[in-house]
């Protein structure tokens, strides 16, 4: 007995864990400065973590208040109903969610090339097509409708990140409507705000009000420092939100997450110092590394430094571990996370030496 033909599936590449670099180089894990996976330089919200220790002994009872009042928080914080809301085991889980509802076997779906895996790997694992729109460096990896327009061709998802994985752009919330006015009816326009909290710019959330085929992904991962805990969400049309109860995998979304999400969202100082900082260690490492840099709304920075691999290679050995993006087909870049003062100084001071 074998499974299914996945040869089209790759698997997803993470960067890698400080524990693990940490052995494979003899090194205390507290010698290194891992900015390779864009999270929280600060760690989890102070009040998420004593959510958590509150919580671990009633982690017998499945998640169902939890979950509920989460929904109703957040349908509260962006001016929806819960219904709206889709929990999810992270972000993650969120699109599988939206893959489940929305596509038939063999139906097309629009990613951007470069940008994030999972995306791909979700419909595929749904039996749906995967197509390419082109994000291009020449073009300083702009986002708009004219390049989404070129590859359109009545595709039941087309898939938007703003700001951009791993490059940094965005995309206007007027060509976000421009998309949803250009592609057909039964297309949905799914906005991917995983580092919406690092930005200025209003959430495609506020297209929800008029329109019925536009998502948003949101996450708790990044500036909220909760990536380990695995929460995320999607914003959903109401015409169409009661899907959710038809698709979800129950109680994906769990207790322990649900009140750590929860308590997040009143931690709001965690969040500020967390955007604040990112903010500066773009301009710094922009101003300060020697090689070109894109982007300028994540919690991260794209570099292109000649050889990424060497270059990521190279880092790792004095300590400080970036992302290579060979995966996501920038074989010539890394990606750096924004650190902490401290340790976005000696990141730049590592890679200005290797590069």
């Amino acid at each position: 007995m074998e499974p299914r033909d996945l040869s089209a599936h790759v698997a997803y590449q993470a960067g890698r864990g400080v524990e693990e670099v940490a052995r494979e180089l003899g090194l205390d894990r507290e010698e290194l400065v891992k900015l390779s996976s864009n999270e929280n330089p600060f760690g989890p919200a102070p009040k998420a973590v004593e959510a958590i220790r509150e919580t671990a002994e009633t982690v017998h009872a499945y998640p169902k208040a939890a979950a509920t009042d989460l929904r109703e928080r957040l349908a509260e914080e962006w001016g929806v109903t819960p219904a709206q809301i889709w929990l999810g085991n992270g972000a993650d889980g969120a699109l599988d969610y939206l893959a489940r509802a929305m596509l038939r076997p063999d139906d097309r779906v629009l990613v951007p090339a470069p940008g994030f895996s999972y995306y791909d790997m979700s419909v595929r694992y749904h039996h749906g097509v995967v197509e390419e729109y082109p994000v291009r460096k020449s073009e300083n990896f702009a986002q708009n409708p004219e390049m989404v327009r070129s590859a359109y061709d009545g595709h039941r998802i087309v898939y938007l990140t703003s700001p951009h994985n791993p490059t940094g752009s965005e995309i206007p919330l007027s060509d976000v409507e421009t998309i949803a006015e250009e592609t057909d009816e039964e297309t949905l326009v799914l906005v991917d705000e995983a580092y919406g909290e690092y930005t200025d710019r209003p959430s495609a959330v506020g297209l929800l009000a008029d329109r019925e085929d536009v998502a948003v992904l949101r996450t708790f991962s990044k500036a909220y420092g909760l990536a380990g805990a695995r929460i995320g969400y999607a914003v959903v049309p109401e015409a169409w939100a009661d899907a959710y109860a038809r698709v979800n995998t129950p109680f994906a979304a769990s207790e322990l997450a649900c009140r750590a999400g929860l308590a997040a969202l009143d931690d709001r100082a965690h969040v500020e110092r967390a955007v604040e900082t990112a903010r500066w260690a773009r301009e710094f490492m922009a101003d300060h590394l020697d090689c070109r840099t894109f982007g300028g709304a994540g919690n991260f920075l794209l570099c292109e430094v000649g050889d990424g691999t060497a270059v990521a290679e190279a880092a790792k050995r004095e300590g400080v571990i970036v992302r290579d993006t060979t995966s996501f087909g920038l074989p010539e870049c890394v990606r750096v996370t924004c650190g902490t003062r401290e340790g976005t100084r000696r990141a730049v001071e590592v890679l200005n030496e290797v590069i």
